[in-house]
Parts: structure tokens; C-alpha cells; sequence
């Protein structure tokens, strides 16, 4: 995302909170939702530029977990980031027949180079870094990163970050949760890193490592399904915070109008309604400090 457009992103949201405050439950009209420039008015199937023509093509990962997803299909609407992607589409006039969703690794969303979606929904942190290479929405999500250790374990019931210290951790790589451990936990050893989170998973089950850091949401559903011999220890907030944006393609002209259907979203109430029904139940931890 370029210098300017950060900053137009940054006065939008400045505004918005002074005129409505976050997640405000008072009824605003599509007609005025800007963002920089951008009425989302303007935001149109007839005028945006899609990848397929009439079609909102959506990218995230596979398999796609609860509580962002259920039963591993995105296209049921139900879910956090399923109901958030149908819910843009709304927003942007394109009916639930119209969207289209495909199949994209999470470290190959950021990667640079043309895309063949519109938007991504995967959990994905928006960080400078990856800002130089693709673009972000407005956020529709802030998260806080979770500790799982085994229950029963010598790490089970710790109460601060400290005790942690001389844990083997492991992660996934090029995730926000390996930048939390190393600025925030500061292991004595290097955590372990993994290319994917079910090879995380894996080596927690074949304690190569003593704990693993995902987000908290994720933390929950690994300790309820794929790993129920683990325990949440707590939580911790991410340097510089967490918060998730629809990816799009560097310069996509998307970007204002996914933004302003976001902005939408938070003005209406719909968006913290969607959260609600999907993740409340699985967002608080003890804190970690």
C-alpha cells in the first residue's frame, strides 16, 4: 500500500470514530460511506474492475478452519471470514450466486506479483512489510495472539510471559504470531518454525515443541478438535496490535471500494454482529503479561 494511500486510510478511520465511533450501532446510508475518494455508491459490478466480469472472486486458504469457516466450506456462508466476504459482496451489489471463491496458500497471498482473486480472507495481518508488496483494506478484525501448552504439562497454568522464556515455541513461518514470540515472549532458543499450521500441530502432538502461538480464535478451535490434550495458557497482544485487512493486488482498483463496504459494515453494526455470532465465544483468555 503506497505512503498515500496509508494516510487516506488513516484519516477515514480517524473520522470515523470521531463521527460514529467503533462498531457504532447507528444507521448510516450507503450513499455517503467514503473512503478517500470513493463513495461506495460508486462501487458498483458495472464499474469495478473484477477479475472475472459480473463475478467477486475471493480467495483463502484450504483447508479453511472454524471459526472463520465451517465444514471447510467456504461458499455456506457461515463463519466469521465467509459471512464477512458475502457480506462485502452485499455491500458492492453482487448477489451470493455472483461470488466465486478460490484456493490460495496463506504465504503465497502476500507474495508479489498479479493476483487472480480480488480480495483474500485468511487471518492476514496487515504489516508494513507486506504493504510494500500488496494491498490492504480497512481492517475488519483485531486479534491477540494465544499460548497452547499441554495440559497437565509443566508450562500448564503459567500466568506470565517470563515463564515462558526457556520454551520451545513453535510457529508458523512468515506469520505475525513468530514476530509476537521474538519481540514479545523472547525465548532463550530460537523458536521452531514450520511451514504450515499442520505441521505446527504436528509437532506439538509429537512434542518437538512445549507450546505453540496462533491467534486466539485459531487457539481455540485447535485445543476443542485438532489437538484437545493441549490447553489455552493465555493471551498476549502482538506488537504494534493485530489487525486483519482484505488482501488485494498492489494498486488493486478494489482497494477504496472493499475499504468502503468494511466502513459500511462497522457503520451499520453488521460487522461487529457478524463477529459477535461467530466469535465471541471464543475470544477470551487469561492475559499473559
Amino acid at each position: 500500500m503506497s505512503k498515500t494511500r496509508i494516510a487516506l486510510v488513516v484519516l477515514s478511520l480517524i473520522a470515523l470514530t470521531v463521527a460514529t465511533g467503533c462498531g457504532s450501532d447507528d444507521d448510516s446510508s450507503d450513499e455517503s460511506t467514503t473512503t478517500g475518494a470513493v463513495s461506495l455508491s460508486d462501487c458498483t459490478p458495472e464499474t469495478m474492475e473484477t477479475v472475472s466480469s459480473g463475478t467477486l472472486t475471493v480467495a483463502t486458504d484450504k483447508p479453511a478452519f472454524p471459526p472463520y469457516f465451517e465444514d471447510n466450506d467456504p461458499t455456506n456462508g457461515r463463519g466469521f471470514e465467509s459471512a464477512t466476504a458475502y457480506a462485502i459482496a452485499e455491500q458492492l451489489g453482487f448477489a451470493a450466486d455472483d461470488v466465486e471463491w478460490t484456493v490460495v496458500p496463506f504465504n503465497a497471498s502476500y507474495a508479489p506479483g498479479p493476483k487472480d482473486f480480488d480480495f483474500d480472507l485468511n487471518q492476514i495481518s496487515i504489516t508494513p512489510k507486506r504493504a510494500e508488496q500488496v494491498d490492504f483494506s480497512e481492517p475488519y478484525y483485531e486479534a491477540e495472539q494465544a499460548v497452547v501448552v499441554k495440559k497437565g504439562g509443566e508450562l500448564d497454568g503459567v500466568t506470565s510471559l517470563s515463564e515462558l522464556a526457556d520454551a520451545t515455541i513453535g510457529v508458523q513461518i512468515g506469520t505475525t504470531s513468530l514476530d509476537a514470540v521474538n519481540e514479545v515472549i523472547q525465548p532463550t532458543s530460537d523458536p521452531q518454525v514450520f511451514d504450515t499450521s499442520n505441521d505446527v500441530v504436528s509437532a506439538f502432538k509429537n512434542e518437538q515443541v512445549d507450546a505453540i502461538v496462533v491467534d486466539v480464535p485459531t487457539a481455540y478451535f485447535l485445543t476443542a478438535v485438532q489437538v484437545p490434550e493441549g490447553t489455552i495458557a493465555g493471551q498476549f497482544a502482538a506488537p504494534g496490535g493485530d489487525t486483519w485487512g482484505a488482501l488485494l493486488g498492489k494498486d488493486s482498483p478494489l482497494t477504496d471500494c472493499v475499504s468502503a463496504a468494511i466502513t459500511a459494515l462497522n457503520e451499520s453494526g453488521e460487522l461487529p454482529e457478524i463477529e459477535k455470532k461467530w466469535m465471541s465465544d471464543v475470544t477470551s483468555a487469561p492475559v499473559l503479561e
